[in-house]
């Protein structure tokens, strides 16, 4: 009677546990823009805008809470520049790579329906740029970021969603924030 009464605990115990321990992986492509300033010592600050993307991934181990990793690329743009005496072809990219942790709230039945979600970690971030006769450059740093969205999920392994962003970078008397809005889709498995 004992060993049965342990038995039942224990299958009463893992089934309430199973929703919390495991839900599953998913996959998340990013696309939108990003707006990129730039602070250099001894310079004026500059801004630009650019398209953006990243591909995320994570687990999530309830309905509520999971981990990412991701990769994004914020800006990579080339330009002439003219300084009457010759044209100079310079370019500049940024990227990040990061890993952290996604709070998500469901407002329908059954994970389907309107969601809002938070995001927050680390990212290393790498800043390359380069100009004809002058060489190339880069840097890396590792800072926070963070985020928030919303969206809807279509059904427990579809959801579309708008997410707003921020990512900071710094080099060598370099300060840099990339601030992102973008459209996601996601699928869970």
């Amino acid at each position: 009677m004992k060993k049965q009464a342990m038995l039942l605990t224990g299958l009463i115990l893992a089934a309430m546990s199973t929703p919390v321990l495991a839900q599953g992986g998913f996959i998340r492509g990013e696309v939108g823009r990003a707006h990129v300033s730039a602070d250099v010592t001894g310079f004026e600050s500059d801004d630009d805008s650019d398209s953006t993307y990243s591909i995320r991934g994570g687990y999530y181990f309830n309905n509520n809470f999971a981990v990412e990793g991701f990769y994004s690329r914020f800006y990579d743009k080339s330009i002439e520049i003219d300084d009457g005496e010759e044209v100079i072809d310079a370019s500049g990219k940024l990227t990040g790579m990061g890993l952290g942790i996604v709070g998500k709230t469901d407002f329908g039945n059954d994970q389907t329906g309107f969601f809002v979600s938070g995001r927050v970690g680390i990212m290393r971030g790498k800043i390359e740029v380069s100009a004809t006769d002058l060489g190339s450059e880069s840097d890396t740093s590792t800072k926070p970021y963070f985020g928030v969205g919303a969206g809807y999920d279509f059904s427990k392994n579809f959801g579309l969603s708008l997410n707003l962003d921020q990512s900071k970078g710094s080099g060598e008397d370099l300060s840099i924030t990339a601030r992102t809005l973008t459209l996601a889709l996601e699928a869970r498995f």
